[in-house]
């Protein structure tokens, strides 16, 4: 088979990889803290946050040299065995300590894993296709998003939260066993550069682009810290939203992910380039930030709306975020794909860290207020960069 059709078939099937693992991970994401509150205090949760999130960073600062010792294929079925068993121990979970270590296992290696299927894309993607490559794996994975709230919300509504827990590791069996089976596929073939992780964080702080691309990942997942931690405890525990309500809601919001993110990408290939799409992006979730401070009300279409507006410029930034970053980067560049995905923990500790902050002196719906404010930097990063096009 020529090298360019088989490469397009490998593709396909890290898709389906991406589409399956994220409906796994999108089952426990959103119900994450209010699990937790089950068992530990809210004011407790924020730093419990901040604590996993930052055992994250470490580990993903050596991650590079498991990789080299071990190979990505080796790693990653490692990495899914033990994500799946992080939920299967919370399915069983009965108490705060054993919820907590199994639930930071959780965090961990669902932020390992994505790493391992950057590398298997970036052996098979073309510079020139990147855009498209990169949104069309983007779109799968956000179907699996997509899919995950409401389901997860209907079976705690049947049965608590064990079901969702039980469902999120069954979905990781046919995962490992495709992995398997393309073995040979998967396989390393190209010799990644090995370097320390702060040599990589230096490329990329002295890079103006790549720095810039960094600042903007970093801005984006501070947003999705606010929303995903706080966002499902505001609607449900402060302004009384039932999770019959919830799950469709979150769905609903996801949709701009697989709507915008394809058409975002063919764009910035063809035709404007990452940079103008990116600061719009950014603009809409500065709004929404605000707008999620400002609303008080349990009016359901009113937050369900909302919500998804300000997935619309969370779709764009993340569309360009990886587009750009990817056509400056190639498979053999570990250290610096290792420090871009840093930047979902990094976002994830600062976020929570401003979080508990303002919860400790203000009501809870002044976090989405902190987190608008610390988005503004973001713009001006972001306007230095050079674009594409």
């Amino acid at each position: 088979m020529p090298v360019k059709k088989a490469n397009k078939a490998r593709r396909v099937t890290l898709y389906f990889l991406g589409f399956i693992i994220a409906s796994s991970v999108a089952l426990i994401s959103y119900i994450q803290s209010s699990f937790l509150e089950k068992h530990i205090s809210l004011s407790w949760i924020s730093l419990f946050f901040v604590i996993s999130n930052f055992i994250t960073l470490i580990t993903i600062a050596n991650f590079p040299n498991i990789i080299h010792k071990l190979g990505n294929y080796f790693t990653s079925k490692n990495i899914l065995i033990l994500l799946g068993a992080s939920l299967l121990s919370l399915a069983a979970t009965s108490g705060p300590i054993s919820a907590t270590v199994s639930l930071m296992l959780f965090i961990v290696t669902s932020n390992l894993i994505w790493i391992n299927i950057d590398i298997y894309l970036e052996e098979v993607s073309d510079d020139k296709d990147t855009g498209k490559i990169r949104t069309i794996y983007l779109t799968f994975y956000n179907l699996g998003w997509i899919i995950g709230p409401i389901i997860s919300a209907n079976l705690i509504e049947k049965g608590g939260y064990s079901l969702p827990f039980l469902l999120a590791a069954l979905l990781l069996i046919p995962v490992f066993l495709v992995i398997e089976k393309q073995k040979n596929n998967l396989k390393d073939k190209t010799k990644k550069t090995k370097e320390k992780i702060i040599v990589s964080f230096l490329k990329i702080w002295k890079n103006q682009n790549l720095k810039g691309v960094f600042i903007a990942a970093t801005a984006l997942n501070i947003f999705f810290s606010g929303v995903v931690l706080y966002i499902p405890i505001y609607l449900h525990q402060t302004l009384g939203i039932d999770w019959a309500n919830l799950g469709w809601m979150f769905s609903f919001m996801l949709l701009p992910f697989v709507i915008f993110e394809i058409p975002v990408g063919l764009m910035a290939d063809k035709y404007l380039g990452e940079k103008e799409i990116m600061l719009l992006g950014l603009l809409i979730i500065f709004a929404s930030s605000l707008l999620f401070f400002y609303i008080k009300t349990p009016a359901v279409i009113l937050w369900a709306i909302t919500l998804f507006f300000s997935r619309v410029g969370a779709a764009m930034v993340e569309a360009t975020r990886d587009s750009y970053f990817f056509k400056n980067v190639s498979a053999k560049d570990l250290g610096l794909i290792n420090v871009f995905r840093m930047t979902g923990p990094l976002g994830y500790v600062i976020g929570a860290a401003f979080g508990a902050l303002s919860i400790l002196f203000l009501p809870i719906n002044y976090v989405f207020l902190v987190l608008a404010i610390i988005l503004i930097p973001a713009f001006f990063s972001i306007s230095f960069i050079t674009d594409t096009k």
